[in-house]
């Protein structure tokens, strides 16, 4: 049986926000690097960098805290499709979170990117993840 790479980013980044951890530290592949910039891009998270233990690859990436309080964002992030049911849209019908303040990443023939620019491309592709 194979890993669910998408859904161990989701929930790492999940469980150290809840905890208040400041830093999570992600097994380096294609699909969570593209994932980790969109949320880099995106503002969710502040800071990442490739780090290198006995001959593999992590992501170590640093949440975005508040700057008045010491409590986090706390982000929603979402799984959607999963390997036992796949979920996929075409460019019209993607669906919009909270009206267009969360972001839905998907996975397309031209890559991974966010709703906003799948729509822009007016390219559909499977729905990964709902992030608010």
């Amino acid at each position: 049986m194979g890993r669910d790479t998408i859904a161990d980013i989701i929930t790492s980044i999940r469980n150290a926000d809840m905890n208040k951890k400041r830093t999570v530290r992600i097994a380096s592949t294609n699909i969570t690097e593209n994932i980790v910039r969109i949320l880099l891009r995106e503002g969710f998270i502040e800071n990442v960098r490739k780090h290198r233990e006995d001959n593999k690859h992590f992501l170590v990436s640093t949440l975005r805290h508040r700057r008045n309080r010491k409590g986090t964002y706390r982000n929603i992030l979402k799984r959607i499709s999963r390997p036992g049911l796949r979920i996929y849209s075409n460019y019209q019908r993607i669906p919009r979170v909270l009206g267009g303040m969360g972001i839905v990443i998907l996975s397309t023939s031209r890559g991974i990117m966010t709703d906003r620019e799948a729509r822009l491309k007016r390219i559909g592709g499977e729905i990964l993840c709902y992030i608010w």
